[in-house]
């Protein structure tokens, strides 16, 4: 016995390797464990392709058709002396267009999210046609009702028609998300960096107001004061504040921004139950992981993930990640409520979702196979809420489905029809809320939705396939705006039950390594094209294409090469 036992701790001094190294050991979340390991029927559509199509056809001024074009001129000029273009919520909605509320009613969830879209997959929409639509964003910012922040629309007037402004939370912080984003690309435009630093500063001043209390429907940022009213209270507005303060702090190096980011996260990691309304709380859980990172805070990312995914929010009831099989149709992925009618899940919030939640494996690769199985899943699905791709019986208006031109989907995907004329439809029912926006006068093409739909090119600038169906390529920087310099730097999760080979492109130019932060490895060495990689069963490789021969250093848990961070956590394997 004595012998074997001798043997035994032997191997284990030889063989250190077998010992995996428990501060790399990938976490797990129920709600993505849940998720089939390749969804079906499966196919992954051109995200890419599809935003290039959205561009091009609806910014088209001359597209006919009826309901066509979706833009229009906003001459009002508010805030700003320049002519804004306005853009449909929601193809015919009765509110908007030229010819209603004098063309003043259009969205910023539109406007901007069709902006970033493009921005992503490589359009310069600050001079598309001789337009400057980066310009023209800027008559979001409410500078004439002294709010001096980014809103969901250019004035109280259409206030009180549709989605929110000054009395919903989220509506008033999100535009100001969307705004850093694209100011992150078009950082030359004229008179943008003033309205970032006013933005940074209003939401920093807000914080220090707020000081630790969050709990409140909204924040009067004309009166600096929190305010109450009949929409319960949105404390997961802490991770969009957080989020523009944190991204100032990265473009101006203010230090204040990077103390308002701290605080804010602090206020909603404090929370005593799930505060997820809408959109925010996957930011909180990717600031997390950053400030960790790069600011050596402990903030518990994985409490901002189950919060993200799990459905258990207090007052929007069941919003998270919906999960399950619905007649042979896997939709597990989408975001959205959890208990609306079986489940009722969003295009926009299921694109927005991979903004924050993808680059975060750059920053604590130990959720890649969260991030990585929980995407293929979602990218899978959101194919079905395009007409085209989900079959007829499974929509509420598939004979109006020309009025998309390929390009407009369904708002979204429920198990049940929340409309009585279509509750004998099959799960999963396309379908979407706009003509319940304006009861008896919205037509029912208004369930196809443009702000939704506008968002597509998040997806686009991420998402790639490779040589082997079900193993994607999704691009951790894509939508990591205002990070450090960086090398590509790529996830790929393999779900099937046996190691996969796959090919890996060299998509810079020069001779590169390949080094896997998962392993803690360089994986292939001298790379000028091309190379294969051998991914374990249900696991995943974060691929960082590194200059050839470079110059690696170590400074506290970073290991860096030429001076660039390339994995954040490489001393805590050691």
């Amino acid at each position: 016995m004595k012998y074997l036992l001798n043997l035994f701790v032997a191997f284990f001094l030889l063989f250190p390797f077998q010992n995996n190294n428990a501060q790399n050991v990938q976490k797990k979340l129920e709600r993505v464990t849940e998720m089939t390991q390749l969804p079906q029927p499966f196919k992954i559509i051109d995200f890419k392709k599809m935003a290039l199509q959205f561009d091009s056809t609806v910014f088209n001024f001359h597209e006919k058709g009826k309901y066509w074009p979706l833009i229009w001129i906003d001459s009002s000029q508010k805030n700003f002396h320049q002519n804004v273009v306005g853009m449909y919520t929601a193809i015919g909605d009765v509110r908007q267009g030229p010819k209603h509320n004098n063309g003043i009613f259009h969205e910023a969830l539109a406007s901007m999210g069709s902006v970033l879209s493009a921005t992503l997959v490589g359009i310069d929409k600050s001079n598309e046609h001789g337009l400057d639509y980066v310009k023209m964003l800027k008559n979001y910012f409410n500078k004439e009702t002294g709010w001096d922040i980014m809103m969901n629309n250019t004035c109280p007037e259409v206030a009180l028609l549709g989605g929110g402004y000054g009395r919903d939370w989220w509506y008033d912080v999100y535009p100001n998300v969307l705004f850093y984003a694209i100011y992150s690309k078009y950082p030359n435009e004229p008179g943008l960096d003033e309205i970032a630093k006013k933005i940074a500063d209003k939401f920093y001043a807000a914080d220090s107001i707020l000081n630790g209390n969050y709990d409140w429907s909204f924040f009067d940022f004309g009166k600096m004061k929190p305010m109450k009213n009949q929409i319960c209270a949105q404390p997961d507005a802490a991770a969009g504040i957080a989020y523009v303060l944190y991204s100032a702090y990265k473009k101006f190096g203010n230090e204040k921004y990077l103390k308002g980011a701290i605080s804010a996260l602090h206020s909603l990691q404090s929370q005593p139950a799930n505060p997820t309304y809408e959109v925010l709380m996957p930011f909180g859980a990717y600031l997390s992981a950053t400030i960790n990172a790069e600011q050596n805070q402990n903030f518990d990312v994985m409490k901002m993930l189950h919060w993200s995914f799990d459905g258990t929010a207090v007052c929007r009831e069941g919003w998270g990640v919906l999960v399950g099989k619905w007649n042979g149709f896997d939709i597990s992925g989408i975001v959205g409520s959890t208990v609306d009618h079986g489940g009722y899940g969003f295009l926009m919030n299921t694109y927005d979702a991979a903004w924050p939640l993808v680059p975060l494996v750059r920053y604590d690769q130990t959720y890649a196979n969260i991030i990585g199985k929980w995407m293929l899943n979602a990218a899978n699905a959101a194919k079905l809420f395009y007409t085209q791709y989900i079959p007829k019986d499974h929509q509420t208006i598939p004979e109006l489905s020309s009025v998309t031109k390929g390009v407009i989907a369904y708002e979204g995907l429920i198990k049940q029809s929340s409309y009585k004329k279509y509750e004998s439809l099959k799960a999963p029912v396309a379908q979407g809320d706009g003509p319940q926006w304006v009861a008896n006068k919205n037509p029912e093409v208004t369930q196809f939705s443009v702000y939704g739909s506008a968002h597509s090119g998040i997806f686009g600038s991420i998402i790639r396939s490779t040589n082997v169906q079900g193993i994607l390529q999704l691009n951790l920087l894509a939508t990591d705006f205002f990070h450090d310099k960086a090398y590509p730097t790529y996830l790929y999760y393999n779900p099937y039950s046996t190691a996969k080979t796959i090919v890996v492109k060299n998509t810079g130019s020069g001779k590169i390594d390949m080094y896997n932060t998962i392993s803690g490895k360089f994986i292939a060495k001298n790379i000028s094209s091309s190379t294969t990689i051998t991914i374990p069963a249900e696991s995943s490789a974060v691929i960082v294409e590194v200059p050839s021969h470079g110059n690696i250093t170590y400074e506290g848990n970073k290991m860096e090469i030429n001076g660039v961070v390339v994995d954040f956590h490489a001393k805590e394997r050691k």
